[in-house]
């Protein structure tokens, strides 16, 4: 399976690309996630991001595309990938076709995890990682409330710089302006496949595995815990 994970920030995506990963057992690619291990280790191309993330901005197509063209070329994409944070411009949507045609491959779907604006704003406010194993938490949702202590490991949460109400305006700003139009990219063809995420977790990937299965054989699918 090659797929795409869409919606405006906070909606949950990356929850659900874990899971769609662990059933499916292909890899749940986070360009945030591969940016901030670049910006944590000095290197020039998560320098270059942090200029633009640090102001709640998209990074530019030519860099994104840089960084998810050397990621799903590793061996562990061979048998799919999930994208979570790209493409966010029909530039790069379009660049991402054209990329994977050379090798007769394409985009199989783009799941959009629908939230209102509201919704978004106030889960990026209470949203913390861990600093060991960078899981993902709510404030108000996970079984270790009020230690901020990570339930898998123990480590000690912490909030992302760019994790504030001011910044999440910003970016859901942005999002509507330059990635809103790349659901109308995938609708075009029928690639697009909107979900409702204001509601339990559960209930949300239940609807995502639906459309999953037109994708895939019995001999892919494994368990989610």
């Amino acid at each position: 399976m090659r797929l795409v994970l869409l919606g405006l920030p906070g909606a949950g995506k990356g929850t659900q690309g874990d899971r769609m990963s662990e059933k499916y057992g292909i890899p749940h690619i986070s360009t945030g996630s591969i940016i901030r291990e670049s910006i944590a280790e000095g290197a020039d191309l998560g320098q270059e991001a942090d200029r633009y993330i640090s102001r709640g901005e998209l990074i530019p197509d030519e860099l994104a595309l840089q960084v998810v063209h050397e990621r799903i070329a590793r061996p562990d994409c061979k048998k799919g990938w999930i994208l979570d944070g790209f493409p966010r411009t029909v530039l790069q949507a379009r660049e991402l076709d054209r990329l994977l045609a050379e090798s007769g491959l394409d985009v199989q779907g783009a799941f959009d995890i629908r939230v209102t604006q509201a919704e978004a704003i106030e889960r990026i406010a209470k949203r913390r990682m861990c600093s060991s194993c960078g899981a993902v938490y709510h404030l108000e949702h996970y079984r270790a409330k009020g230690k901020g202590i990570c339930d898998t490991c123990g480590g000690e949460l912490y909030r992302r710089s760019d994790d504030t109400v001011e910044t999440a305006r910003r970016r859901l700003a942005v999002y509507m302006q330059q990635t809103h139009p790349v659901l109308h990219y995938y609708a075009q063809d029928g690639r697009l496949f909107s979900i409702n995420g204001v509601r339990p977790i559960d209930e949300v990937f239940a609807d995502v595995d639906h459309f999953l299965q037109m994708f895939v054989g019995d001999e892919d699918v494994g368990e989610v815990r």
